[in-house]
């Protein structure tokens, strides 16, 4: 067990997790948390529940409120945890949304509302948290979350706006990989398929019993089978990988 500790474990790293009040965010935060990270929580309303659920395991962990799409308060959250654990050595750049619809049926709106917080938000945290990184001479490791809709379209539903943001997030990825290597940043994207989360447990039964053939294990993943790979990404086990996009996709790509 030392030895995986030693490889894995994130014993005095401070983690950020954006979109971390629930889901996929809030299973990995506890992830990190019982790695030995500490964890700031950064949504839109408040992650005091996961912050409860890290406590209880024996973690640390606080919460605060930004939207991740507004740079002055992304700067402000950034602020804060320098504050108050002085240093930004983890970010899950997970805060996201997805709008079901054909393109002829959306809304420019609804467009925009995907790719400002798919990939407009990602990019605002991963710049300031890079800032930070370099100014205070931190290796850290980003983890932008980005989806297997970046690599292949999913089907029946259409949705055109959610594909194009997480291709963008892979792509933006590898550009901030590159151009911060020097620094000793690394910059890995996660490519998760279909995962049972509150947003996808509301989905119509019609459009999952659609899924699942398509699927080679013919299951929704979990997100907790998303976290050895985030605790990889985090941790130096990952040391020589930057620019990549872990995809954790029970093999959906594969077909």
């Amino acid at each position: 067990m030392r030895y995986l500790d030693e490889i894995f474990g994130l014993s005095g790293k401070l983690a950020l997790v954006t979109g971390g009040g629930r889901g996929i965010g809030q299973v990995v935060a506890l992830g990190l948390a019982r790695a030995g990270a500490e964890v700031a929580i950064v949504s839109r309303s408040g992650a005091e529940q996961t912050v409860k659920l890290i406590e209880q395991a024996g973690g640390t962990a606080y919460s605060l409120i930004a939207d991740v799409t507004q740079e002055a308060q992304v700067d402000a959250a950034m602020a804060e945890i320098i504050k108050r654990s002085g240093s930004l050595d983890i970010v899950f750049n997970n805060a996201g949304v997805c709008i079901h619809k054909d393109t002829l049926d959306a809304s420019i709106a609804e467009w925009r509302e995907v790719l400002d917080s798919n990939l407009t938000g990602e990019y605002i945290v991963a710049r300031a948290a890079g800032r930070i990184m370099i100014k205070k001479n931190i290796k850290g490791s980003i983890i932008n979350m980005a989806s297997m809709s970046g690599r292949i379209v999913n089907i029946p539903q259409w949705q055109a706006s959610y594909n194009a943001s997480k291709a963008g997030v892979i792509h933006m990825t590898r550009s901030l990989a590159i151009e911060w290597a020097p620094q000793g940043i690394r910059v890995n994207s996660l490519s998760p398929g279909y995962i049972a989360t509150p947003m996808s447990v509301d989905t119509p039964k019609a459009l999952k019993d659609a899924w699942t053939p398509l699927m080679p294990m013919r299951r929704m993943g979990t997100p907790e089978e998303l976290i050895p790979a985030v605790l990889y990404l985090a941790s130096s086990a990952s040391a020589y990988t930057s620019g990549s996009d872990i995809l954790v996709d029970g093999g959906y790509t594969c077909l």
